[in-house]
């Protein structure tokens, strides 16, 4: 399977197909939702995950709900659909996609029940959330091209480029966030090597981000979580680029566990560290990183990783699957609309304005 034809997710019309990234790279096996709480099994397993995927596949367990509902009235379809919504959300609460999607999918048929020109029916109801969940699908794509586009500009010719985590096609609807960055510097023929971080415990640098670059033919090496410091020292690393699960109204970011550290050595060693995320990942709701819930994981991810113990039998282990960067340690964040800087809570404000 080449990295540009990656399918993480296919609508076949009442349920989709799900590519099991937990299996990655060793075997590349699907499995089928046909439930909305089977998309939310799939959601917390990270069988899917990274924010832009989470979107699509929440709206998508929205359009599960809407065609496998027995409602006989709008009514109750509107009432299934607010469960399965909730349902999903609770799924991975952290991840700011989620709720987009859910909230985006029931405005949406709430929109079409109170149509007053023509009166809603279930059927109709059923095909504005399958209609919906497909919009947010193919505007993520354009907008993985975008963020690509925007943040070419910012790597330098010849860069190394540090990567944590796994932000490409597997992640998204497209290309990817921060992976589209390198992606379309590479096409740009800047040159560019990346290190890739193991990204642990679940390691989705080492399973999931080589696996990609690698069949992109991106020049890259793996690395341990904890070499970034080391490369930084001896100047090996030009920029850092990230990307984001929420990004709160003042622009500080929730990402991957360990991207915090990054962006403190970051600033010490004087490189820069970029945030790259469509607009939808902005929750402007949330004023601050302080107000973000970060979702504590099971203790079996950095006990038994993959299924192997590594640690003694009965050792306690603390597994938050994400951390807070502060605003002010990123030197920008790429949006599908352009590069937003310092001040954030303005410059993102301003970039939403656009759409």
């Amino acid at each position: 399977m080449a990295a540009a034809s990656v399918q993480p997710v296919e609508w076949l019309g009442d349920r989709i197909r799900v590519l099991d990234q937990t299996r990655l790279p060793g075997a590349e096996r699907s499995f089928v939702c046909r439930t909305p709480a089977q998309v939310a099994d799939a959601i917390r397993s990270l069988a899917v995950r990274g924010a832009p995927l989470l979107g699509i596949v929440a709206g998508y367990g929205m359009a599960i709900a809407a065609t496998g509902s027995k409602a006989r009235s709008v009514a109750q379809l509107q009432r299934d659909l607010d469960k399965a919504g909730d349902l999903l959300i609770r799924s991975r609460p952290t991840a700011v996609n989620v709720r987009w999607a859910v909230e985006r999918v029931l405005e949406t048929t709430r929109t079409a029940a109170e149509r007053r020109s023509r009166p809603a029916t279930v059927e109709s109801v059923r095909r504005a959330a399958v209609a919906e969940a497909m919009a947010i699908a193919r505007e993520d794509r354009e907008s993985c091209r975008a963020i690509g586009l925007f943040g070419r500009e910012l790597v330098p010719q010849g860069a190394n480029v540090l990567h944590h985590c796994n932000t490409g096609a597997l992640a998204t609807g497209g290309a990817g966030t921060a992976q589209s960055v390198i992606t379309a510097a590479h096409r740009a023929g800047k040159k560019i090597h990346v290190w890739v971080d193991e990204t642990r415990p679940v390691l989705q640098g080492a399973r999931l981000t080589a696996w990609e670059l690698g069949k992109l033919g991106v020049p890259m090496t793996l690395v341990a979580d904890s070499a970034a410091g080391s490369l930084m020292s001896r100047g090996l690393v030009d920029m850092i680029v990230v990307g984001a699960d929420r990004i709160a109204a003042n622009g500080d970011v929730a990402n991957k566990i360990g991207t915090y550290s990054l962006a403190v050595l970051a600033r010490h060693h004087g490189v820069p560290f970029y945030v790259a995320a469509p607009l939808s990942t902005v929750d402007p709701d949330t004023r601050t990183g302080k107000d973000i819930v970060i979702e504590e994981r099971n203790a079996k991810e950095v006990v038994a990783p993959m299924g192997m113990a590594i640690a003694p039998r009965g050792t306690r282990a603390a597994n938050p699957a994400f951390d807070v960067t502060p605003a002010r340690l990123i030197a920008a964040i790429i949006t599908d609309r352009g590069v937003a800087r310092a001040p954030y809570r303005t410059s993102l404000r301003r970039l939403e304005a656009q759409g």
